[in-house]
């Protein structure tokens, strides 16, 4: 079925991208729990611990559908925090962590320390949770904690990559915060923005086993050229750098649900193309790889779709999420979301009847309040027309300067959930 006559590519792709985000909202994704989280309270404390960007919503969800007493504390990220009655909201930095992302890993630790076997503590982990419960190990500066984020988000490295070196220099993470909860049952409620859902790698895990080892995190480091200081160096090859391991006796019993996902949020964007009458074809929620690399693959299926109806015919949506990676190169303002789209309009080279939207669906691309951008056939055009030159803006990894310029770019604010990147390519015929 065709789309009316006052279809509009560009808000089609936008409506597309907010069924993606409410899909994943907080309030939405956590009521179907709270029976389950009822059921275990055994009449001791229930306490309330998380860190994300969607981890203040997913408090303030929490408190709205319960109907007991509830202690405890999140953190967020700076501009990311919603009112709560009983549970302490504190902000702190992403992605590089700060001083009051390591203030509260310790408040957290000592909530949960000296908990019974009575007690419950639910974790409300997302996206983010990495940077913003920051602790490090003894013997390592927070300084030194912050120059090697910094190093690992400009290497290349993939999440998950990232997260295996995290794990293993945090007093928090990879299982410890769960460690320091028992004998306390600990249920976790997690949004996942990481591919393959893997509950270790959101947040980096603090309440969840790790199978990963600090010798893969050496690897990780080796592999990507980063050198650690002396003190970082000594820490990860001491048995103290080794995570919490599956089986572990001085874990607690731990429930684990993933309550939002990226897959159920292109699930929602295919309905509501659906909606509109046109075909969506979900190509994986997992894909990762160089933003610029992953933009000219999927340039060459949205040519292949239009030109000759394979493998999918025209009109179509192709939706796909994951987290791509920027290897920083120049001195612009990067965004993963946005490389991607300034790295498919030169790879369509202004193919007519071939739109594009990409965005993170925290509302943040990178370290910009820019969500994404979107790109028309006439994008190339207009910039060059305007004086740009979209080459060089991709060289100098600005594609946020590029479509800022162009007035192009997708602003949500913060959107208090976090299900990774979204991209649609819609595809019309003649």
């Amino acid at each position: 079925m065709m789309p009316s006559p006052d279809f509009r590519a560009d808000e089609l792709l936008r409506r597309l991208f907010q069924a993606a985000i409410s899909a994943a909202d907080p309030a939405r994704c956590l009521a179907p729990y709270i029976a389950d989280l009822r059921a275990r309270v055994r009449g001791g404390r229930v306490v309330v611990i998380g860190a994300g960007k969607a981890s203040a919503a997913m408090a303030a969800a929490l408190e709205n559908a319960w109907d007991g007493p509830l202690e405890g504390l999140v953190v967020t990220r700076y501009g990311h925090a919603v009112p709560c009655r009983q549970i302490e909201i504190i902000e702190a930095a992403h992605p590089v962590p700060d001083s009051a992302g390591a203030a509260a890993a310790q408040r957290m630790q000592d909530c949960v320390t000296g908990l019974g076997p009575r007690d419950l503590v639910i974790g409300l982990f997302s996206g983010g949770g990495s940077a913003l419960l920051a602790a490090p190990l003894p013997g390592i500066a927070l300084a030194d904690k912050q120059a090697l984020n910094r190093a690992l988000l400009a290497s290349g490295a993939s999440i998950s990559e990232m997260n295996c070196v995290r794990r293993h220099l945090s007093a928090v993470k990879g299982g410890r915060l769960a460690a320091a909860c028992y004998p306390a049952q600990v249920v976790n409620l997690l949004i996942s923005d990481v591919p393959g859902d893997d509950p270790a790698d959101i947040a980096s895990g603090p309440t969840v086993p790790d199978m990963t080892t600090r010798a893969q995190a050496i690897a990780v480091l080796q592999r990507y050229g980063i050198a650690l200081p002396a003190a970082l160096q000594q820490v990860l090859c001491s048995p103290a750098a080794e995570s919490r391991k599956p089986g572990d006796p001085a874990l607690p019993a731990i429930i684990t649900h993933l309550i939002a996902t990226p897959r159920l949020a292109l699930q929602a964007a295919a309905q509501a193309a659906h909606a509109a009458g046109i075909s969506p074809y979900i190509l994986g929620d997992a894909i990762e790889g160089e933003a610029r690399e992953v933009a000219r693959a999927m340039a060459g299926m949205a040519l292949s779709c239009r030109r000759y109806n394979e493998p999918f015919p025209a009109p179509c949506v192709l939706l796909s999420g994951g987290e791509t990676t920027v290897t920083l190169r120049g001195q612009g303002r990067g965004g993963r979301n946005v490389e991607f789209l300034l790295a498919l309009a030169l790879a369509l080279r202004g193919e007519p009847g071939i739109h594009a939207l990409a965005a993170d669906t925290d509302g943040v691309d990178g370290q910009e309040p820019v969500a994404g951008a979107c790109i028309r056939p006439d994008t190339l055009a207009r910039a060059r027309a305007m004086g740009l030159d979209p080459m060089g803006s991709l060289a100098n990894n600005d594609a946020h300067g590029f479509f800022e310029s162009l007035g192009d770019g997708v602003i949500t604010g913060p959107t208090l959930t976090n299900v990774n990147d979204f991209r649609a390519l819609l595809i019309l015929p003649d």
